[in-house]
């Protein structure tokens, strides 16, 4: 059955910078600007931990954390219109055109759901259902007060010095002739935002997004999660025995995750008096069919684990969901990506679920602004503290803006990087004192930066 989809699309407007949905709920979006991999110490990392956990406290109940990061393989473009290009220069851009690499971009969407709404299922969305605007939406307050918690998230982020946060604002997310805003970008799977190309999104045989084959993998099930979880990982390829090299928890399903694809990160905060009298009265209905079965014995256990840290140690009960959208444009790659994917997913020990029957929703609930109308039964009770451990910390290596510096070869693919080793790392306080030593025998410089 074919369906047009301006007739089911769940985004009515967009005004002040924010999206509005058919719901009621109220989304605004940042881009943000991660560290870069392989920079971060272990203190680094586990302080970097503890901001997210303070910048997702502040939201405000009903409120959907929804952190999109992109990895979209590129090539290096060289320009090679350069009137100061020497000939070694030349030969460099050379030598260097389409280099590939995995390009990033990371999005932050953070949503207000108005209170009553109806929370969403795999049964039940606003995919095959239309409702009106709740009252509490069109009130001034409500906005002005959503917007207040978001300036406290950013403020908190920001102070940090780990990531700066740009707002994207109407003109980012519309569209216009020949250039896609955002929202249409997640639609066509396309981050090109010059380029206007227009795709069906088929759900019949597996997901598929214009000409893009893709597959969805979830982490929506406490049984598929890794038994530990903290803020950083040893990466054994950089590590020796006296020597641990730290990456971020979930950088084997970011940056190290050698495919197209999107990380989707899902954070709920809802009341917290009314999740932990919802889990006190399953933990009663778990006790009196303990008698029964030994799992349903277990389950009550931990129910009553639970509850016990959540209140004796003041901890913020969240629902987390995190998925993979994967694609690509030949049908006989979907299987290298599998295996791909599954082996990211292994290194932090956690179990792969490829979704077929609920990917419709997952996919839909992942337009920008429709957070809200995700199937809460994809998703599993966790504190903050756990929850943001898998979050993507890192990006990949950026080109520095200052006019001196060196090239440099991005350690994960070889793309050349303009590095400033001089006067950037003393702006940003990463050295306070600059020495070189230059050693060249044979015609091989050798270089020693303190």
């Amino acid at each position: 059955m074919e369906r047009k989809l301006k007739e089911i699309f769940p985004i009515m407007d967009i005004e002040h910078d924010c999206i509005l949905s058919k719901k009621g709920d109220i989304t605004v979006v940042f881009k943000a600007e991660l560290p870069e991999i392989f920079t971060l110490s272990n203190q680094e990392y586990e302080a970097f931990h503890n901001i997210w956990v303070k910048a997702i406290r502040v939201l405000p109940k009903h409120s959907v954390f929804y952190k999109q990061d992109w990895f979209v393989q590129d090539k290096f473009q060289p320009d090679f219109e350069k009137d100061d290009l020497t000939f070694l220069s030349r030969s460099t851009e050379r030598f260097f055109n389409e280099r590939p690499f995995l390009a990033h971009s990371c999005y932050i969407m953070l949503t207000k759901m108005p209170a009553g709404r109806k929370p969403a299922t795999s049964l039940f969305s606003n995919l095959i259902r239309k409702t009106i605007i709740p009252e509490e939406t069109i009130k001034p307050s409500f906005l002005q007060d959503f917007l207040d918690s978001v300036g406290q998230f950013k403020r908190i982020l920001e102070d940090s010095g780990y990531t700066t946060l740009t707002q994207l604002t109407s003109k980012d997310l519309y569209s216009d002739k020949g250039r896609m805003g955002f929202i249409e970008q997640y639609l066509n799977l396309n981050e090109k935002a010059e380029k206007l190309i227009i795709g069906d999104l088929s759900f019949d045989e597996g997901l598929r997004v214009g000409n893009k084959y893709c597959q969805l993998y979830s982490l929506g099930d406490v049984e598929d999660l890794p038994g530990l979880c903290s803020s950083r990982v040893t990466y054994d390829k950089y590590s020796t025995d006296k020597t641990k090299f730290s990456v971020g928890f979930t950088s084997p399903l970011g940056q190290l995750l050698p495919c197209n694809h999107i990380y989707s990160q899902y954070i709920f905060t809802d009341d917290a008096q009314k999740t932990i009298k919802n889990l006190e009265a399953k933990k009663l209905r778990l006790q009196s069919l303990s008698a029964y079965s030994r799992e349903n014995s277990i389950s009550r256990d931990a129910t009553n684990d639970f509850l016990n840290e959540a209140i004796s140690e003041q901890r913020a009960p969240v629902k987390s969901h995190f998925n993979i959208l994967a694609w690509t444009e030949e049908k006989e790659n979907l299987k290298e990506i599998r295996n791909q994917v599954s082996s990211a997913l292994a290194q932090i020990d956690a179990s792969a679920k490829l979704e077929t029957v609920g990917s419709p929703q997952i996919f839909w609930a992942g337009i920008p602004g429709n957070a809200g109308d995700f199937p809460l039964n994809d998703t599993f009770d966790t504190f903050a503290e756990q929850s943001t451990c898998f979050l993507n910390l890192e990006t990949g290596y950026r080109t520095s803006i200052s006019p001196v510096g060196l090239r440099l070869g991005d350690r994960l693919t070889g793309k050349p990087v303009h590095v400033d080793i001089s006067d950037e790392p003393m702006r940003k306080g990463i050295c306070t004192n600059r020495n070189k030593f230059i050693l060249g025998p044979s015609g091989v410089c050798r270089a020693i930066l303190n």
